[in-house]
C-alpha cells in the first residue's frame, strides 16, 4: 500500500517537510561514499533553511506544551492507563527540555562554522562545489569515511532535539486518527468535515496496483480526492472508475 499524507495547515506542512529531511539525513550519514555525505551536508542546509523560515523552535515548544496540558487533563480517568500517560508526558518533557536548551534558532551553532558556511554559499549554485571552488571541501571528501561520518554526526546532533520533537508530535497526531474504508465513485470523493473539530492531517492508503494517483485538496470545512491516472503522454488524467482506499483524518 502507498501512503499519501496531506496537511491542512502550514505548520503541519512544515513539520512534514522537516520530517522527510531528517529521515533522509539519517539514511545518508551511515553510508560511506563521499557523494552520499555531500548530499547529507546539503540536507543539513535544507533543514536549516526550512526551520529558519519561521520561529520553528517556538512553535514546536508551544505544541509540546499544549499536548502536555491536554494529557494532564486525562489524569484520574479510569479508561486511561496512568503508566502509559506518565510515559508519554515524560517523553514530551524530555523533548521540551532538550529543545529549549538549544541557543537561538535551529542550527544557529552551525552558522558559526565558517567552513560549513562557505560550502552553504556555493552548494545552491549548479556545480558550485567543484575542487577549484572549494579545495578544502574537496580534501574533506577524500578523508576516511569514519572521519566524515563523525563530522556529520556532530553537525546533525545540533539538530537532533528538533528532529525528536517533530517525530513525537507527528506520531501523536497520526495516532489520533481512526482509519476508514471508503470508495471514490467514478474517481471522485468529497466529504464535509464535522464542525467543532480542527483536522490537521489527512492520510490516504491505496493499492499501487490500481495505477491511480490521488489528487487531494482540503480546508477546515471539507476535503476532496480526485483519482488520476498517468497516460502514455506522461501526464495525469482524471480516472472515471470507482476506487477504494483507506482514509484517516487526524485532529
Amino acid at each position: 500500500m502507498i501512503l499519501y499524507e496531506y496537511p491542512f495547515n502550514e505548520r503541519i506542512r512544515t513539520y512534514l517537510r522537516l520530517e522527510q529531511l531528517f529521515r533522509r539525513l539519517a539514511e545518508l550519514v551511515p553510508r560511506t561514499h563521499a557523494l552520499d555525505h555531500h548530499f547529507a551536508i546539503q540536507t543539513i542546509f535544507e533543514i536549516m533553511d526550512v526551520a529558519s523560515r519561521a520561529d520553528m523552535k517556538t512553535d514546536v515548544l508551544k505544541d509540546i506544551d499544549r499536548h502536555k496540558q491536554q494529557l494532564n487533563s486525562y489524569r484520574g480517568n479510569p479508561a486511561i492507563s496512568e503508566k502509559a500517560l506518565d510515559g508519554v508526558i515524560a517523553q514530551l518533557d524530555d523533548c521540551f527540555t532538550q529543545l529549549n536548551s538549544l541557543p537561538g534558532k535551529t542550527g544557529q551553532t552551525l552558522t558559526e562554522n565558517d567552513w560549513l558556511m562557505s560550502i552553504r554559499s556555493r552548494i545552491g549554485i549548479p556545480g558550485g562545489t567543484c575542487e577549484f571552488d572549494l579545495p578544502a571541501y574537496y580534501a574533506w571528501q577524500h578523508q576516511p569515511a569514519e572521519r566524515r561520518q563523525a563530522d556529520l554526526q556532530m553537525w546533525a546532533q545540533t539538530l537532533a532535539p528538533l528532529a525528536e520533537s517533530i517525530v513525537l508530535l507527528m506520531k501523536m497526531l497520526r495516532d489520533s486518527g481512526m482509519p476508514q474504508k471508503v470508495v471514490a465513485p467514478a474517481g471522485q470523493f468529497q466529504q464535509n468535515l464535522p464542525q467543532g473539530r480542527t483536522f490537521q492531517l489527512l492520510r490516504l492508503r491505496m493499492d499501487p496496483s490500481t495505477g491511480l494517483v490521488p489528487e487531494i485538496s482540503g480546508n477546515r470545512l471539507m476535503m476532496s480526492v480526485r483519482m488520476m491516472r498517468q497516460g502514455d503522454d506522461h501526464r495525469l488524467h482524471a480516472a472515471a472508475e470507482d476506487a477504494a482506499f483507506e482514509l484517516t483524518l487526524c485532529a
